[in-house]
């Protein structure tokens, strides 16, 4: 049987394609089905996020034409659409790449984290639905080990990489306790929407979401467990929040200082943490001048962003090197039980040939031939049906001058020639 990993992601292929190959986890079971009774496929999973979609199947050589059939037909893109953007990947190399996509140093955001949980729900609809084999389940097994194992031993997740994130994790600097914070977020766009996601992941219970279009503040709040306001309304969550977000496309400054100082002295000059993500400018630079106000804006958070990308290059270098042991430590569990195999087949055929000489041996005892010339027939005849199969193939060997076959065959059978004894 062969490994193969075959997919796109977000560099190979466009946001269109992408989402029109998507496989929702309620289409997953059924994927999963339609997938193994395609071809050739012994055993299958299936990892469908936003930036990839990607096909893990065990197979017998021939499935890799199959699988790319099987896509393009259930998802319903042309073959020479989609066959452009699909990257494969065998074997060693294809167990590289899942481990890789565990880790997350294959995502858009070197070290994401979130790649791992989509990656064990993808193993835990695969199992749910019967589709894993020894190989592959043992594959993504190692992949979660090895993800863990590059968690711990390097900082490829530490240090901001967007500056949404970059945002949240000052917050979480100035303020401790998150989950008792509340945010106001001005905007309803990308960058809002990922830094909400991230005070989510932060423990933030209250978060406000602020627009000019209140369905997209709804839509947006819905998404992330908020509530929506009109941005007419933000005044009265100036006084409640602790963080403030804003980023929107406008001409003027919408936070000015003076309804800074009105909201402190409401609140009591609780401290208020405030981050300007809009170009042009959300907030009043003046802002910043407000006591127990902490204003960063864009250029602020990009040094943070900067330091935290070179901290991941660093580390996914290290962590390249685990992956490198992790995959030679698969490949020798996979080699040492294809050999196990192989062992179980040759003792399966040496039991027949032992059981059909003892069964004739024992017909001649009950025939009356002496117990001597029996063991003599019984010996003679095991050793010929055991060596019946190697000395035929060692024969063909030498007859077609394979002497690498030979070399081989004399290490496996021990037939290193006897050292010449002295007299």
């Amino acid at each position: 049987m062969a490994l193969l990993a075959l997919g796109i992601n977000h560099a190979t292929a466009s946001l269109g394609l992408r989402e029109r190959l998507a496989i929702p986890p309620e289409a997953t079971p059924r994927a999963l089905e339609s997938l193994r009774a395609s071809g050739p496929v012994a055993a299958a999973a299936i990892l469908s996020t936003c930036n990839r979609t990607e096909v893990y199947v065990d197979h017998d050589g021939e499935g890799e034409a199959a699988t790319c059939a099987w896509l393009s037909e259930f998802q319903g893109v042309r073959l020479s659409e989609l066959t452009p953007t699909l990257y494969r990947h065998s074997d060693a190399d294809a167990v590289r790449h899942v481990f890789r996509v565990a880790t997350g140093l294959d995502s858009l955001i070197v070290g994401e984290p979130q790649i791992l949980g989509q990656l064990k729900e993808a193993y835990r609809l695969a199992h749910a639905a019967r589709s894993l084999s020894g190989p592959l389940d043992q594959m993504l097994q190692r992949a979660f080990a090895a993800a863990k194992d590059v968690r711990t031993e390097t900082q490829v997740g530490a240090g901001a990489v967007s500056v949404a994130y970059a945002a949240v994790r000052l917050a979480g600097q100035v303020f401790d306790q998150m989950d008792k914070r509340s945010a106001l977020l001005i905007g309803a766009g990308e960058t809002i929407e990922l830094t909400a996601r991230h005070l989510v992941s932060a423990g933030v219970k209250r978060i406000v979401v602020a627009n000019r279009t209140l369905d997209r503040a709804r839509a947006l709040a819905s998404r992330v467990g908020g509530v929506a306001v009109r941005l007419s309304d933000i005044d009265m969550h100036l006084v409640d929040c602790d963080v403030l977000i804003a980023a929107v496309q406008v001409d003027t400054a919408l936070i000015d200082a003076a309804r800074v100082r009105r909201a402190m002295k409401a609140r009591r000059y609780r401290p208020l943490f405030a981050v300007d993500l809009g170009v042009p400018r959300n907030v009043d630079p003046a802002v910043g001048e407000v006591s127990d106000v902490y204003l960063y804006t864009v250029d602020d958070l990009r040094a943070v962003v900067d330091e935290g990308l070179n901290e991941r290059r660093h580390a996914a270098r290290q962590a390249e090197h685990l992956i490198d042991v992790h995959v030679s430590a698969f490949m020798g569990w996979w080699r040492e039980r294809a050999a196990g195999e192989a062992i179980s087949v040759m003792r399966q055929r040496a039991d027949v040939a032992r059981a059909d000489v003892l069964a004739k041996a024992q017909r001649r005892l009950a025939a009356g031939e002496s117990p001597e010339a029996v063991l003599e027939f019984l010996s003679h005849t095991l050793t010929n049906r055991l060596l019946h199969r190697p000395t035929v193939g060692l024969r063909s060997a030498a007859a077609l001058g394979d002497s690498e076959f030979l070399e081989m065959a004399s290490r496996l059978l021990s037939l290193e020639p006897a050292e010449s004894k002295s007299d």
